[in-house]
Order: C-alpha cells, then sequence, then structure tokens
C-alpha cells in the first residue's frame, strides 16, 4: 500500500519513488519571552529550486544514512552547527514538479555552535505568524502542525 503524496500544486502525476530528506526544525529553548519557542526558517539560495523561499533546514539522505546521521550531516553543512539528538516528529510526502520528497521532520532543541549561513542563505528565527515569505510549500504543515500544538488560531504565515 502507498504512502499518501500531497501535491504541491494541485496536478497528480504518476507515481514516481520518494527522495528522503531530513528536515530540522530548530526551537529556541529558555523561559518564556524573549524569542522562547521561536523556530528558525532559512531561504533557499539563488541556484536552487524555489530559491528565495523560506523553509526549515535539511537535506537529502546519504546512501546508508539514518534520519539523525543525515540531519547531523545536513545542519553542519549548512549552518556550522553540531546537534544533539533530535526528536523525530512528523513525516509526510510532497509531489513537487521535479521531485516527490519524503520529508522525515524533527524537531532540535539542543546544538553546539554559532549558526553560519555556508550556503549564501537568509536566516529568521519566527513565531507565528511568520514574517517571512514566501514560504515552501513543505513548509506549510509544520505551521500548522505547530499552531495546533499552540492552540493558535490565526494565521500561520504570509501569502506571498
Amino acid at each position: 500500500m502507498s504512502e499518501p503524496v500531497s501535491s504541491v500544486d494541485g496536478i497528480a502525476r504518476p507515481d514516481r519513488p520518494a527522495v528522503d530528506v531530513a528536515v530540522g526544525v530548530l526551537i529556541r529553548s529558555g523561559l518564556a519571552g524573549a524569542g522562547a519557542g521561536d523556530f528558525l526558517l532559512t531561504s533557499r539560495p539563488e541556484g536552487k529550486v524555489y530559491a528565495g523561499f523560506w523553509e526549515f533546514p535539511g537535506g537529502k539522505f546519504e546512501p546508508g544514512e539514518s534520519v539523525q546521521q543525515a540531519l547531523a550531516r545536513e545542519l553542519h553543512e549548512e549552518l556550522g552547527i553540531t546537534i544533539a539528538a533530535a526528536q523525530a516528529w512528523q513525516q509526510q510526502v510532497f509531489d513537487y514538479p521535479h521531485a516527490r520528497v519524503r520529508l522525515h521532520f524533527c524537531k532540535v532543541f539542543e546544538w553546539q555552535g554559532e549558526l553560519q549561513m555556508r550556503e549564501g542563505q537568509a536566516m529568521a528565527w519566527s513565531g507565528l505568524p511568520v514574517s517571512v515569505g514566501p514560504v515552501l510549500p513543505g513548509t506549510v504543515p509544520v505551521l500548522r502542525w505547530f499552531a495546533a500544538e499552540r492552540g493558535y488560531l490565526g494565521a500561520t504565515h504570509r501569502q506571498d
């Protein structure tokens, strides 16, 4: 039996293999206020598909990697940080025109090192509603999950 697939543009495409992608949802810790609970979004750099769209950082699995290994490697490559254990959270398959991806979303509460944008991307700490945009279609469900967890009733992101 196949897993549910969300088309990002409403176009039904023939079945194709999904590429596994580890996605880090970095969440600021601390006491209430002063940005506690905010999450990190990064922009897709020039030269990549959907350049300028905002998303949660991460990337494709290498052969033989677990979700944790792929996430640790990708966040180090992209952001220059070393993460502690990540908490598996949600998984969803998205069908983009260029690829079908299985996104493995993991919450990350602890890391070491200063954030560095090693791919020329921008970054923003955000709560709800997200003030940067446009957001990548695969990011929108995460914002809804956050809204549900946090009892948030307003809009989750800008419509750019």
